[in-house]
């Protein structure tokens, strides 16, 4: 049987409980943040290297696979 390992975790005893990238300390809404301001994944990347693009775009497919799924 497969475990899977979440993409995002929330703890108290991490940043206070904000939602970061599991095994890090980068709070999903910085990814968010970088985005909207019109950087792109490669300069998220490289200001958070303990986040892999594998990461991120497992976190980006997830998001868009629940918004679709609202929209229906």
């Amino acid at each position: 049987m497969a475990t899977t390992i979440p993409l995002i975790t929330s703890s108290p005893d991490v940043l206070g409980g904000t939602p970061v990238f599991t095994g890090t300390r980068v709070p999903v809404q910085t990814l968010i943040e970088y985005l909207e301001g019109g950087e792109t994944i490669d300069d998220f990347l490289q200001g958070f290297p303990t986040v892999s693009r594998d990461h991120v775009i497992a976190f980006l497919e997830e998001a868009k696979t629940r918004m679709l799924a609202k929209a229906s």
